[in-house]
């Protein structure tokens, strides 16, 4: 018989499931993250969580659990575990089950991480490299699905699920349902526009995705079927390596490049987080090394000219 606690995880995932509509891969980690909790803890009611049980839980998490290749958990991944007690125990509060008050919970504090972007140059040479290589169809979609990330900041997830009827080229934005079931408003650029127009005037199949395979000799996949994240992701490195960029290059370098160009002609922070799909500004401020690099540059400027 599942003890008190197990049965309220149980109803706290039916509620993101059904009321909050998170996405099933989000449910599944909440899952996981609160199900190590209980073994952990061992413990059969909510009200056995106190400020001592979470303290001795996060010092397990520090010092004796590991990563696949032994390394010690990172900060990150620690703070994915408490993000999950945090809203499970927002969700007892709700329904007025004792327990421990969620804000008694605080996430370790991370080191900034640095954003990997495209300078201009090598951004210009991705861009160029399908049609370099040739004009088939595929050539035609890789060259549309480079500029699409670069115009709007999609998430590889978002750019694969996107169909045909989505985008009307007859104007230049179009909405894009992003995480958490969060829907916003995306720009397309000129250069984008075009390369879009003429891929889906070559197109042939009746797929009513954007972006489709037209190589049936590729193992595992039919001619029409829409492209996965996974091989997004080769696309984009293929024409990286092919252009000369010796950096690591996946579809989210795209999107940091495309926030960084926002920043650096002058967009504040709360227009990029918007266009990006960021619920936290807190997010969005892992960009704010292009603000010190425009003060750098003012400072170069104008420092001692007086």
């Amino acid at each position: 018989m599942s003890h008190p606690i197990e049965r309220h995880m149980t109803d706290f995932l039916e509620y993101l499931e059904i009321e909050r509509g998170r996405a099933p891969r989000t449910i599944q980690n909440y899952d996981f993250y609160l199900r190590r909790f209980a073994r952990w803890a061992g413990l059969s009611s909510p009200s056995d969580i106190t400020e001592d049980v979470v303290h001795t839980y996060r010092l397990w998490l520090n010092r004796t659990l590991v990563e696949r290749h032994g390394n010690p958990l990172k900060k990150s991944t620690q703070n994915y575990h408490l993000i999950a007690l945090r809203a499970f125990l927002k969700f007892l509060s709700k329904r007025d089950i004792k327990s421990l008050a969620p804000e008694k919970i605080e996430l370790a504090k991370q080191p900034m991480r640095a954003v990997a972007f495209l300078e201009t140059d090598e951004l210009k040479r991705l861009l160029a490299a399908p049609l370099s290589l040739g004009d088939t169809v595929t050539h035609l979609r890789d060259r549309a699905l480079l500029e699409l990330f670069f115009s709007t900041g999609l998430r590889v997830s978002e750019l694969c699920g996107l169909r045909v009827d989505q985008i009307n080229l007859e104007r230049d934005e179009f909405t894009v349902r992003g995480k958490g079931s969060k829907i916003r408003i995306v720009f397309l650029s000129n250069d984008a526009k075009a390369a879009l127009k003429t891929y889906l005037e070559r197109r042939r199949d009746l797929t009513p995705y954007l972006f489709a395979s037209h190589d049936p000799a590729k193992k595992n996949r039919k001619k029409g079927e829409p492209l996965t994240s996974r091989s997004v992701q080769r696309i984009v490195k293929f024409y990286a390596k092919a252009a000369g960029i010796t950096k690591d290059v996946t579809p989210h370098t795209l999107r940091h490049t495309f926030a960084t160009d926002l920043l650096l002609a002058g967009a504040d922070l709360r227009s990029v987080q918007s266009m990006l799909g960021h619920s936290s500004i807190t997010t969005t401020q892992i960009y704010t090394h292009i603000t010190n690099q425009q003060l750098r540059r003012i400072h170069k400027q104008f420092h001692g000219k007086g």
